[in-house]
């Protein structure tokens, strides 16, 4: 695959731009510290699971100081629909913890910080610092890495390597957005089997070899 040409990579994120203007995370948040738990509920689990465990979690318990004060087994209950459950239920009261002790119960501003928490790596505090700040970081998901490689945006093995290649080739004004865009479109468009090259905005500009059999 050659290295795609920078014009085809604002075309791209053009498409896409002009399609969804103002993308965002499909997590049902209201607060940085909501959407804290919802992206450590979200690892090997779906969105829509997610929202309907976190619409009855938050109701009753939406802090640190509530959610911790439920204990082990309380949270259990409210969250038993999403797989590890169990260990993620340990890592929030260690997380809340944590915010309660470290950070004066708010969800900090920095990536070191934010890695430090209990059931918090690179993608998580990537999302975080995102979509609850505004910083123009890529969080790569299992989408992202399929999406970025099939597309020609990069060619990279590892999650860390798309996430580096992809700040060098988008440009500055799409950073912002880029990772809900893609994520969207795999979840969507350019899904694991079968893509739907027919449905796809980006197809006559695509390195995927097979865009024209679907």
């Amino acid at each position: 695959m050659k290295t795609i040409h920078p014009t085809t990579v604002r075309e791209i994120f053009l498409r896409l731009q002009t399609a969804n203007p103002n993308p965002t995370t499909e997590l049902v948040y209201h607060t940085p510290f909501e959407l804290l738990i919802s992206v450590i509920l979200s690892a090997q689990a779906t969105d829509v699971s997610v929202n309907k465990a976190t619409a009855k979690l938050y109701a009753v318990a939406n802090t640190p100081e509530t959610i911790l004060a439920l204990g082990l087994e309380g949270l259990k209950t409210y969250i038993k629909t999403i797989g590890l459950y169990n260990t993620k239920a340990a890592n929030i009261l260690k997380t809340c913890d944590m915010l309660i002790n470290q950070h004066q119960s708010q969800v900090p501003h920095d990536r070191a910080a934010l890695e430090s928490l209990a059931g918090v790596g690179r993608k998580t505090a990537n999302v975080v610092l995102n979509t609850a700040f505004g910083e123009p970081t890529i969080a790569v998901d299992t989408h992202i890495f399929r999406v970025a490689n099939r597309i020609g945006l990069v060619q990279a093995a590892t999650v860390d390597q798309v996430e580096q290649q992809l700040l060098k080739v988008i440009p500055p004004r799409f950073q912002l957005n880029a990772h809900h865009w893609l994520i969207l479109h795999g979840r969507y468009i350019c899904i694991a089997r079968k893509p739907k090259c027919s449905k796809c905005l980006l197809v006559d500009i695509c390195a995927f070899p097979e865009k024209n059999l679907a």
